[in-house]
């Protein structure tokens, strides 16, 4: 398993990139092997400048790479770009399911829980 050192604007920038439904699309087309950015621009109803920004976008959160060949950028997916997402994600739930057992953790430790445990209900 391969280990990541994510910073928080590493993974602002991958999160902002992977918000967008068009960013995601060319994602998954470039996962099945790589296109032109003229090529990609055809599938969607806007312009070549548009489909560039949303790749830009894409490439500076480090999940796709370009690279020129003759008039053509060729956009490719990065390898490790899923492994980063993920490794981000897993992060998160991490983070979040320490708090919950450490909230749980304090519930169980504090007497007034068992009180309220116990009392049927406030009486009337």
């Amino acid at each position: 398993m391969v280990v990541y050192e994510l910073g928080d604007e590493t993974v602002d920038r991958l999160f902002h990139a992977l918000a967008d439904t068009t960013r995601r699309d060319i994602l998954r087309r470039c996962v099945r092997g790589e296109l032109s950015v003229s090529r990609l621009a055809e599938a969607y109803p806007m312009s070549f400048a548009a489909v560039q920004k949303h790749v830009a976008v894409l490439e500076r959160a480090g999940l796709v790479t370009k690279e020129r060949s003759g008039r053509e950028q060729l956009v490719r997916t990065d390898p490790d770009a899923v492994g980063r997402a993920r490794q981000a994600l897993d992060e998160l739930e991490s983070a979040w399911r320490g708090r919950v057992d450490r909230m749980a953790r304090l519930l169980a430790e504090d007497p007034r829980t068992e009180e309220n445990d116990t009392t049927e209900g406030p009486e009337r």
